[in-house]
């Protein structure tokens, strides 16, 4: 009889990866959590033990979202990988889901395979290139499910916010599929305007969901766009926003129209600054 093989426990320390160093940290609280930083900047955290922990407000946002959508497996490509929290969670809550990750950084992606036992989650493949390029190999009404979470350090590719983009992942996702956006912004919040009028342009349907602060500028945070040429199940969406752990806020229809203010879609070759958090907001 075949020994099964006993996996190595993660090692905590510093890490070079293509876009500089990572850092893999212990919680001291969770026995399989982990949390992988870069320049200081939180950018994924995991439990090993159990994938349904999600420790980041804006993750269990999108999670709510997740929940609301239609029982069963997800056909689901992520933008953005880092330590795959959210293909973790999928996979667990909707068994047989199939995952596709687009993550540029290959180092990086053997660092979470060898530490954070990537290859335990099923039907995961991961292909080591570019949002744009990543995308344009998808094929036609073949994605149930589109995560955009994508950050170098703690600022978003504006090659990933823009109508051009928005159009190419209309095209991968199904008739009846969702685009989730994780976006982050603050005072004044010009670029998640501009970001909201982008998606809202292409996309049929589409609502914000974030804290009360960070919707009325006074403290950068994180914003969950949701958008899907189908409607939107708004009430469950309402309702899991407002009573969640994040006691978030839905902005949709009338609402958003009056967030959005007038500004203008974001377009390739326009020039746009993504907002870059203050200092001391991780310290």
């Amino acid at each position: 009889m075949a020994k099964r093989k006993v996996e190595a426990a993660p090692m905590p320390g510093r890490y070079p990866v293509t876009q500089g160093e990572v850092e893999l940290l212990r919680d001291l609280d969770r026995p399989g959590g982990w949390l992988l930083t870069m320049s200081g900047v939180p950018q994924s955290y995991v439990d090993l033990d159990d994938p349904t922990y999600l420790d980041f407000e804006y993750v269990r946002l999108m999670a709510d979202v997740i929940d609301s959508l239609q029982e069963g497996p997800l056909d689901a490509v992520h933008v953005g990988g880092g330590a795959c929290t959210l293909p973790r969670y999928i996979a667990a809550t909707r068994p047989g889901s199939r995952h596709i990750v687009i993550e540029p950084d290959a180092a990086l992606v053997e660092l979470v395979r060898d530490q954070l036992r990537l290859s335990s989650v099923p039907r995961l493949k991961v292909r080591v290139t570019g949002g744009r390029s990543g995308a344009a190999g998808l094929r036609d009404a073949s994605a149930d499910l589109i995560l955009l979470d994508a950050f170098t350090g703690a600022t978003i590719p504006v090659e990933l916010v823009t109508a051009e983009y928005m159009a190419d992942l209309t095209r991968v996702l199904k008739s009846s599929g969702t685009l989730l956006i994780n976006i982050a912004d603050g005072k004044g919040l010009g670029f998640a305007r501009r970001m909201a009028a982008t998606v809202r342009g292409t996309f049929r349907h589409v609502a914000l969901l974030a804290e009360p602060g960070v919707l009325r500028g006074r403290r950068f945070g994180n914003l969950i766009v949701v958008a899907s040429p189908a409607p939107l199940p708004v009430a469950v969406l309402a309702r899991k926003a407002a009573g969640g752990l994040t006691q978030s806020r839905y902005v949709g229809e009338n609402d958003l129209v009056n967030f959005i203010a007038g500004a203008s879609p974001i377009r390739d070759g326009d020039p746009v600054i993504a907002p870059v958090p203050p200092p001391e907001l991780f310290t």
